[in-house]
């Protein structure tokens, strides 16, 4: 329920905001506004205001529209003429169709720094044990490391101040195939020494799990300390109990619960025969030794090995926050960097660089909407600024039926001097309504692959 719930209320306010910067625009620019709708279909509520606006909440709210006073749609008075949408400057289509996609950028912006002021919980940047044959163990990190600054190219070193900050620098960099530096210590203050993650090698065509474990750098660190154990378990026959820490597995030292999800892991061969274990391990001051035998159990085409226990105690946490002027220059930096990031993102699948499968559709906003409301508000409003800033960004693309491709009518308007023809109008708004339709279908089709894993 609590995901049904969070999806709707994200989707009515995204759609409530985008088509408020058009009602607003419009109504600057002079030109009257017949009907305001958040969603589609039968109207559940109305109410007029004093400038005659209908304003409707309708019963699917997967939509929505500004229905202005325009010629093309239906008559118009003589002496209305001149207040039409048709008849206006072409300056002021343009400001109204783009007022739309600016408000959902305005309104990430806006949430990204309320975050920013009100401070976050988020990990400390210092990295766990880093994956096998992976770039960060070949740059030689090997786990414990404060991360306290990183930079790509001949950039001065900028302040890392957590574990999510660390994750979206590697994000970027892989994206615009950049090599990443990386100040590591043994604490915030601690400049330490500079390690170079050579990421310009990297062939990335999803940004997922498997590109950080290719990177070497999944998660923040955590102590080898088991949490809840399930009693059907190996972990629970072996006699285990959650807080018990574990110090070493087949007499190597467990530097971090990475190291250790990785041994239990790897305890299981390519024909699926698990392997027992020697584990010693730390419970109330004092030691002692326990087999485990993880059970296989199967991943795709692979064999892995699992203990029935959560694996990990919880990282040390940070509370990221900002001033008020800083946490606007935030809010802005961040808008603007998830906004390149989308476009690069689109630019790659568009030549096949990126695989298709990274476009999501409702079902999995829907997931995303109900994980990140059950966190919390501050989760839900950061989930909330990114799916914004998607939305203003896809309206903006050149195509046909979305305000990007009205804008490039208008473009073509300005150049030639005369407005694109009615028969070419028709032909683009059906091939661009036939591409959303192809696109959505794949959005659908990756997201029910996702859910059914």
């Amino acid at each position: 329920m609590i995901t049904v719930l969070s999806f709707l209320v994200a989707i009515a306010v995204l759609i409530a905001v985008h088509e408020w910067g058009h009602y607003r625009m419009a109504v600057a620019c002079g030109v009257p506004v017949l009907r305001f709708s958040i969603g589609l279909g039968r109207p559940l509520l109305t109410w007029r205001n004093r400038r005659g606006t209908e304003f409707v909440v309708a019963a699917l709210p997967l939509g929505g529209y500004v229905r202005m006073l325009d010629e093309r749609e239906a008559p118009v008075a003589a002496e209305q003429r001149h207040l039409a949408f048709n008849a206006q400057p072409l300056r002021r289509r343009a400001a109204i169709v783009a007022a739309g996609p600016a408000a959902n950028l305005l309104l990430a912006v806006a949430l990204y720094a309320f975050v920013a002021w009100w401070g976050v919980p988020q990990a400390q940047p210092v990295l766990a044990s880093p994956t096998a044959a992976s770039l960060a163990e070949r740059a030689g990190i090997r786990g414990g490391e404060w991360v306290s600054a990183a930079a790509t190219g001949d950039q001065a070193p900028q302040a890392v101040r957590s574990f999510d900050e660390l994750r979206w620098r590697l994000t970027q960099a892989a994206l615009e195939g950049l090599d990443l530096r990386l100040w590591l210590g043994d604490g915030p203050q601690s400049p330490g020494r500079e390690v170079t993650l050579p990421l310009s090698t990297l062939e990335v065509r999803d940004v997922d799990a498997r590109l950080f474990e290719r990177i070497g750098i999944v998660a923040p660190w955590s102590a080898p300390q088991l949490g809840e154990v399930m009693p059907d378990g190996a972990a629970a026959a072996a006699g285990l109990r959650p807080g018990d820490r574990v110090l070493a597995v087949d007499g190597e030292a467990m530097v971090d619960a990475q190291q250790l999800r990785a041994r239990i892991r790897t305890a299981v061969d390519e024909r699926g025969q698990a392997r027992p274990q020697r584990w010693r391990i730390e419970r109330d001051g004092a030691v002692q030794e326990v087999v485990v035998t993880p059970r296989p159990q199967q991943q795709g085409d692979a064999w892995v090995g699992r203990v029935g226990a959560m694996v990990g105690a919880a990282p040390a946490m940070t509370v990221v926050e900002h001033g008020v002027i800083d946490a606007l220059g935030e809010g802005l930096r961040r808008t603007w960097d998830v906004s390149i990031l989308s476009l690069q993102m689109l630019g790659k699948m568009l030549i096949g660089e990126a695989s298709l499968r990274n476009l999501s559709g409702p079902l999995t906003i829907a997931d995303y909407a109900g994980q990140s409301a059950s966190l919390g508000w501050i989760p839900f409003l950061t989930f909330l600024a990114l799916v914004s800033v998607s939305l203003g960004v896809l309206n903006l693309l050149p195509l046909p039926v979305l305000d990007g491709g009205h804008l490039m009518y208008y473009l073509w308007e300005a150049v030639a001097g005369r407005p694109l023809s009615e028969v070419w109008m028709d032909r683009l708004q059906r091939g661009g309504v036939a591409l959303l339709v192809a696109l959505m279908s794949l959005a659908i089709f990756n997201d029910l692959a996702r859910l059914l894993g």
